[in-house]
């Protein structure tokens, strides 16, 4: 029992530690735009808690207490919800477009971003599909087309956004997802031989893809035009070295760095902290994917092992993906960086998945 408690206070203690980590590094970063933008330092952080934290802990203690089992019932539901909700930011009044991106959703006057609620319900459509499968159901042919079939109607609304970003976090969860529930290892090299395939040509055919792409290859070119964002988060970086310039001294977020309180956070946070406050803190989001992936292992059900998986698998993609094409080693995509990165819909996607696993942590437990 004292074990059972211990790993209850273990995982909901690092889940806040990093919340109010990444609460700390948004007030610094985001504190000169805030300004400059709204006459408000405090603008980025108080929308933070307010509609991102607030929210996200109230879900967070619903989900917790819910029997995790209720959500394989209503898997394939909320899927044709969530994809319907991809085809309002479509529909002029309803659809709202940022930097490019027709990413966001006006209802009512509340705007969110239905891609983040997507990584959560298409993870738990796959965990439900998987679990109805077996490993015999999920190596053939016929139910592994209807499985790909649902992955490339949400492929294609995210492409079409255009949100690469969450496109590729997607599409990697639920590919790692299908290899850890034994699929053949042959068809996911297929799938992945065929996702790049199919980014090659959206390169060939977009401009401004192809611009990311070369920037990419050659961060050098053009430093003032298209390679100016990923230049900076070099000087950010390079300019923190092994311990900062200390809390509230970066240089870059004072409108040098573009999007400074959302995916060019982690730049910040490594010029004013340091490379060994960012490895702790990568640590730190290890040791919340290493949890998830324990309770997926002492599940005693296929469904609640493989949401509880697929959540440890969500959160370290979406951390490599948000990092990687920060240190240049992958292309700029624009997903958030979890606990930490601005971002109301993110924050609230990402307590309600915490809270499923805390509900089938405590289930398991619970029959033990």
């Amino acid at each position: 029992m004292r074990e059972i408690i211990a790993s209850q206070k273990f995982f909901i203690g690092l889940i806040i530690g990093l919340a109010v980590f990444g609460l700390i590094v948004l007030l610094s970063a985001s504190g000169p735009i805030s300004y400059a933008n709204y006459s408000d330092p405090l603008y980025f952080v108080r929308r933070q808690i307010l509609l991102g934290l607030l929210p996200g802990a109230i879900a967070f203690l619903i989900f917790s207490r819910l029997d995790y089992r209720i959500l394989k019932k209503v898997a394939f539901p909320a899927l044709l919800v969530s994809l319907a909700l991809l085809v309002l930011v479509f529909i002029p009044g309803v659809g709202i477009t940022l930097g490019g991106s027709s990413s966001w959703v006006s209802i009512a006057g509340i705007s969110f971003q239905p891609s983040e609620f997507v990584k959560m319900t298409f993870l738990v459509y796959a965990a439900a599909w998987l679990a109805s499968r077996g490993k015999e159901g999920i190596r053939s042919p016929e139910g592994t087309s209807a499985f790909l079939l649902a992955l490339g109607a949400v492929v294609v609304l995210l492409v079409l956004q255009p949100d690469t970003g969450s496109m590729s976090v997607i599409a990697g969860t639920t590919i790692l997802m299908y290899l850890a529930a034994g699929g053949p290892v042959l068809w996911v090299l297929g799938l992945v031989l065929s996702g790049v395939a199919g980014l090659a040509v959206l390169i060939q055919l977009t401009p401004y893809r192809a611009a990311r792409f070369m920037t990419f290859l050659h961060p050098e070119l053009d430093p003032q035009g298209v390679g100016y964002h990923i230049n900076q988060a070099f000087l950010a970086i390079g300019s923190g070295g092994l311990f900062g310039l200390g809390f509230g001294q970066s240089r870059q977020k004072y409108l040098y760095l573009p999007e400074v309180q959302g995916d060019s956070v982690f730049a910040v946070m490594a010029e004013e902290l340091g490379f060994m406050m960012v490895v702790l803190f990568i640590c730190a989001i290890m040791l919340l994917v290493w949890h998830c992936f324990q309770v997926a292992r002492q599940s005693h059900d296929a469904f609640g092992r493989f949401v509880a998986m697929g959540v440890g698998i969500w959160i370290a993609v979406q951390t490599t993906v948000n990092i990687g094409s920060m240190v240049g080693i992958m292309p700029m995509t624009g997903v958030t960086l979890p606990f930490v990165s601005y971002g109301n819909s993110s924050t609230l996607s990402l307590f309600v998945a915490l809270g499923i696993v805390f509900s089938i942590a405590r289930h398991a437990q619970g029959r033990k």
